[in-house]
């Protein structure tokens, strides 16, 4: 018995130092760079990560965006849509990359069918605030050997405010986020709706801009957007205004990590009480509270929770416009009053049923 006791204790201890001990997360995150390289045949499904077994760690936007490209060239569009449905559904933290790496898919997708913008557009999947369809209009016109003449044409006859969102995000790889001169692209557009839909494009991708876009963000203004974070908007004609004050918060979470500093949601809602004008302190409030739900929709409660915390009175209700606006962004439909408000504590509740639509393209 001894000696069993003793043969047992020495493989034990063979097996801890002959054991590759490596963290869970990390093998999964190796597995999915593996096996979602650029330009290789996606994954076959018992390889893909389940909602049960992927963390945050796994799903980085570069991993879900070559995963995803792959799966676009060695089927079509619609499976790598479907496909993103899929892991935001089961993964909400996934919301927050999800938008832009919709995007990118739309570039792909137009590559794909050698700048056949019709082909590419027919797979369209609203997914992710109709990232898609914004990408497919970015490459599109980034592509045009006249872009002052192509604003106009791309998102005809229907002229869908999404579309000219992408519109608006288009001018800005155009311009290489020079913003007069992607203003002027929107100032193309007859109708004041169609400016302010373009407009909110351009100023999600000032304050948000493509990272893997080298000559794009060598012109971010960095410098006056970490003096100010609510640069340029108080300089802007009255048209752009909105946009601009609505998405400068974005720029503000970023560098306040609202990753790991959920703290900052609430900083930023004292933030926007520094914009100049009423108009642009309710546009500010406004897009926060729109954050609040892109960045947290898998706990809307909590999100409610801190559109009632917000320093001033009137900016909660503002803030739980944004919220429920968003929600229905992202679901593209008008599901917040059935879906969303009756999930919210009484105050945030009140105030989720009596919001307005907002924007159909602020995502």
């Amino acid at each position: 018995m001894l000696i069993t006791s003793l043969l047992l204790f020495a493989m034990g201890v063979w097996a801890v130092f002959h054991t590759q001990w490596t963290p869970v997360a990390a093998a999964a995150d190796q597995t999915v760079a593996a096996v979602t390289a650029p330009g290789s045949a996606a994954a076959p499904s018992s390889l893909q990560p389940s909602a049960a077994s992927a963390t945050p760690a796994v799903w980085t936007q570069s991993k879900l965006r070559d995963h995803l490209v792959a799966e676009l060239n060695a089927s079509d569009p619609a499976q790598a849509l479907g496909e993103l449905a899929k892991i935001t559904d089961s993964q909400p933290y996934v919301s927050r990359i999800c938008h832009p790496v919709a995007h990118d898919l739309g570039h792909a997708a137009l590559q794909k069918y050698g700048d056949d913008f019709a082909k590419a557009a027919s797979f369209r999947n609203d997914v992710c605030g109709s990232g898609y369809l914004h990408g497919i209009v970015e490459e599109k016109l980034s592509q045009s050997p006249d872009p002052a003449a192509a604003v106009t044409k791309l998102c005809a006859p229907d002229e869908s405010a999404s579309c000219i969102h992408g519109i608006g995000h288009g001018a800005m790889f155009v311009s290489r986020l020079k913003l007069p001169d992607a203003e002027q692209l929107c100032r193309k557009f007859s109708r004041t709706y169609q400016v302010v839909a373009c407009s909110e494009g351009v100023f999600m991708q000032l304050f948000e801009p493509d990272e893997t876009d080298p000559a794009a963000t060598a012109q971010l203004p960095a410098d006056k957007l970490a003096a100010d974070p609510l640069y340029p908007c108080p300089e802007q004609p009255d048209v752009f205004q909105g946009a601009c004050y609505f998405y400068a918060p974005v720029y503000f979470l970023q560098k306040h990590d609202y990753a790991d500093h959920p703290e900052s949601f609430a900083e930023a809602l004292r933030w926007c009480l520094g914009a100049p004008t009423s108009d642009g302190r309710q546009a500010c409030t406004r897009g926060t509270g729109s954050r609040l739900m892109k960045y947290n929709i898998d706990r809307p409660a909590w999100v409610g929770d801190q559109c009632e915390a917000a320093p001033e009175a009137w900016q909660r209700p503002l803030c739980v416009g944004g919220m429920t606006s968003y929600w229905n962004v992202n679901y593209h439909d008008k599901s917040a009053k059935a879906r969303l408000c009756p999930q919210l504590s009484p105050a945030a509740r009140n105030d989720c049923r009596s919001a307005t639509a907002g924007s159909s393209s602020a995502d």
